[in-house]
Formats: structure tokens, sequence, C-alpha cells
């Protein structure tokens, strides 16, 4: 579709959109979204709540989902930049266990949807990073599950420096290792 790029990522339905960007030199606009352009483009869903963090440079959020309201997510940064990172959870997905990971910046103006079933975190990566999410689904709390962000088998090669720690919440910090997730706590995938 004119003016707006999508780029498939090795996980099914994980999508990275490069929207077009007008600049000059007053400054530049960009379409964040457009129901319908996104729609031809293969992301045809409905967006019900839109969520907006600001974290600090290494901030690690994640690797967060929700069992019975999942959430699909379309992810931008209005300000910095981040290492964001879908991981596929679902029993019996063909690529359980996978991930896909995009810097998404201020400057680049991609977006990120991860679909419901995946694990979403990112890096901060920029002094602040200011990230604005569609979700799909409305937040249910209670309803909020994670995996641990430096599960070795999972092997996410998140972009820290060398002897760099993540600043990451005690929360996510207790988060299961994937193969130790209970079964019932992880989503199935559609068939």
């Amino acid at each position: 579709m004119a003016g707006l790029k999508v780029v498939a990522t090795e996980l099914p339905g994980v999508l990275v959109f490069e929207p077009q960007v007008f600049g000059d030199a007053r400054g530049f606009f960009v379409e964040v979204f457009h129901q319908e352009k996104y729609r031809q483009a293969g992301l045809a869903r409905a967006f019900v709540q839109d969520n907006r963090s600001r974290s600090s440079r290494n901030v690690l959020r994640g690797l967060h989902y929700q069992l019975k309201h999942p959430q699909g997510k379309l992810v931008t940064v209005i300000t910095g930049m981040i290492f964001d990172v879908a991981v596929d959870i679902r029993r019996g997905s063909a690529t359980f266990g996978k991930w896909a990971g995009v810097e998404v910046s201020q400057d680049n103006q991609r977006q990120i949807y991860i679909p419901e079933g995946f694990a979403h975190g990112f890096l901060v990566l920029s002094e602040t990073a200011d990230v604005l999410y569609k979700c799909t689904d409305f937040y249910h709390g209670g309803d909020d599950y994670g995996i641990c962000w430096s599960d070795r088998e999972i092997g996410i090669a998140w972009p820290l420096g060398e002897g760099v720690s993540p600043i990451v919440s005690e929360k996510d910090g207790r988060y299961p290792r994937l193969r130790e997730a209970p079964v019932e706590l992880l989503p199935r995938q559609e068939a």
C-alpha cells in the first residue's frame, strides 16, 4: 500500500509498519494510525484502549501478556528509542518460544504489531522514551502474566552494553522462565 510499508517478521502475525513521513524545514507529519490503510495492509483489528509509558535508559519492561483478555498491541515511540520484542508463547505453535525484535524510535517512525498470544517487552535505548501502544482489548487487573526477560532458552539478544544490567521492576524480575510457566497460564494457538 502506498505510504505504508509492511515488513513481516519470522513470527506469524508480528508485523513491522513503516508509515510515510512528510518532512521539511518546519518538522514532519506522519499518520500514526489510519484504520482503513492498516486494514488494507493486513491489520484488520479494532483498538479499544491507548496506553502511554515513559521510561529511562536501560529500563526493561516485560515480558507481559494477558490470558483471559489477550491484547494485540500496535507500538509506536513518540520520543526516544526502544528495542521492542515479541515472544510466541502460544502452546502448539510451530514458533513457540521464538522471538522477534526491532528498534522503534522517533527517528525511524516504525511501529510493531504484537498479536494476542505473544508476550511483549521493550528495552529503552535512549535517555528517555515515551511509548504509545494501541490495544485490542481493555487491560484487566489480575489477568496480567509474564515470562522472565532473561530466559536463556528464549535467548533474546537485548542490546545492553557490556556489563550493563537493565532496570527491571520487582514484579518483572519474579516472572518464571517459559518452561517453568504453568501450562494452563499460557495461551493456546488458535486453530
